[in-house]
């Protein structure tokens, strides 16, 4: 998929030992000369590919089905060719290993459940999570014999891991298949329950996907699934501040599904706030469609006009997404005017110099101090910018570009007149980006360098490629030099 993607990605072959150096080591372990370990080597060779681990694997069945034993008078070890030839080792190196863990203890067996439930490595911390808990009390028990049995090891950032997905695919198989989601869930629940009131930040994923498996359960208990549904929220919610959005949507979807009916109507707060993540981590992942359904069912159940902002925001975003500008457009036209900002039905070019003047004069009158003044904590403010951000993109395709110039100084005379915030330094920039003439081109970009120097005050990291379109593209080519790539 990578290569697909035009990803660069570098292969590495790890081969097995070829034919000589697993003559070699064959010879050191039996302590016979690399001569007489010739023929057992070539069948070994045969059945593992030189696999270390099968090797390894394969050499201690044998001795311990007596294939491989110590001839006392002899002195030596000795084997049967024949024999030894007609094992079929590498097809069933599953069953080998399932055979010998069904040998282990019952807190050996039941770690190594545990540990296959997560993959192929978890942290010592969950371990030590599970081992206070009652049921899981004896896994801690179990590490030494798993470590000692060569099963797993211990890394340096602290986790235990399988020395190999084969000890993993074995281990897994301890547990039935048709007990799987219920082990699962088990799993799940008892860390939920044990970590309910303490700070999971490092263990929500491994709780979330755990649980997960249990939805047919969940379902049936009514305050369960809201909780259920919440650790999901949070642990999509901790994907998405990590920008991991296949992940965020992968929980946020669950967590929607574990919601009742009647969420609405009882648990309001939580289906705003999850829809929105929701339509969000759809957005990121290209799911338009689905973002849509989740952005219109929240803005037919808010209760209030501030509620359903957010969520028009995201949907004009999500429709430029999908390259349907006249609908961009006619969104945010219509929830300005519920705003009470003024659309024009038209506007030409005279109309769009006179309100470009207007800008500038109220941006002179406001002075630079007007830059140093406290941020707004109007949201009201904030999310009206956005739409004016949007809807003055909108026009540049599907309408004039005095329409253009209307929405673009109407957002700065807003900002001007209400107060500064985040998004002040895009709509100042968008402004000087479409304003600028030769007889107003000073100070089109001393306001657009007061606009980027706003980089000190906000976090604008997200708005970085439009506001250096708008500035380098736009504005500042005319004082400076173009640089070196």
């Amino acid at each position: 998929e990578l290569e697909m993607s035009h990803v660069h990605t570098t292969k590495l072959s790890l081969a097995g030992l070829d034919q000589s150096d697993l003559n070699t080591m064959i010879s050191d372990a039996l302590c016979l000369y690399p001569l007489i370990c010739k023929s057992l080597t070539e069948i070994v060779f045969q059945k593992t590919k030189g696999n270390p681990f099968f090797v390894l694997e394969f050499m201690q069945s044998l001795q311990s089905r007596g294939l491989l034993r110590y001839n006392s008078l002899q002195k030596r070890w000795v084997w049967n060719e024949d024999v030894i030839r007609g094992e079929e080792i590498t097809e069933n190196v599953l069953h080998l290993l399932s055979s010998k863990m069904n040998g282990l203890s019952d807190n050996v067996q039941t770690l190594l459940r545990v540990m296959a439930c997560y993959g192929v490595k978890i942290h010592a911390l969950v371990i030590g999570y599970l081992s206070e808990t009652k049921e899981y009390s004896g896994i801690r028990n179990g590490l030494e014999e798993a470590l000692e049995g060569g099963f797993i090891v211990k890394d340096e950032e602290g986790y235990f891991q399988f020395v190999h997905d084969n000890v993993h695919e074995a281990a897994y198989n301890l547990i039935s298949r048709s007990e799987r989601n219920q082990f699962h869930y088990h799993l799940g629940k008892v860390l939920y329950s044990f970590c309910d009131g303490k700070d999971v930040a490092l263990t929500i994923y491994l709780i979330a996907s755990q649980i997960n498996h249990g939805k047919e359960w969940i379902l049936r208990d009514d305050d369960l699934r809201i909780g259920i549904a919440e650790l999901n929220m949070k642990a999509g919610k901790k994907a998405l501040d990590g920008c991991d959005h296949e992940t965020a949507y992968s929980y946020l979807c669950a967590a929607l599904s574990l919601l009742p009916k009647d969420h609405w109507e009882n648990h309001y707060d939580l289906s705003l706030r999850l829809g929105f993540l929701v339509a969000s981590a759809a957005n990121s992942t290209c799911h338009y469609d689905k973002a849509i359904i989740v952005l219109r069912k929240i803005i037919e159940k808010a209760r209030c006009l501030d509620d359903q902002l957010p969520s028009y925001i995201l949907l004009s975003q999500t429709l430029h997404a999908q390259g349907k500008l006249n609908d961009v457009y006619d969104t945010c036209s219509a929830i300005l005017t519920e705003l009470g900002e003024s659309i024009p039905e038209s506007y030409n070019l005279s109309m769009a110099t006179t309100v470009i003047d207007e800008t500038l004069k109220m941006y002179e009158d406001a002075g630079e101090e007007w830059l140093k003044s406290d941020a707004t904590v109007d949201k009201t403010l904030r999310n009206t910018l956005q739409l004016y951000k949007a809807i003055t993109f909108a026009s540049f395709f599907c309408k004039s570009h005095s329409m253009v110039v209307y929405f673009a100084s109407k957002a700065v005379q807003l900002s001007l007149s209400r107060g500064i915030c985040e998004h002040t330094p895009l709509s100042l920039l968008q402004f000087t980006a479409v304003a600028i003439k030769d007889d107003n081109a000073m100070m089109c970009y001393r306001i657009a360098k007061n606009a980027l120097s706003l980089r000190e005050r906000f976090d604008l990291a997200t708005q970085i490629p439009e506001l250096y379109m708008n500035f380098y593209g736009r504005v500042a080519w005319r004082f400076e030099p173009f640089q070196a790539g």
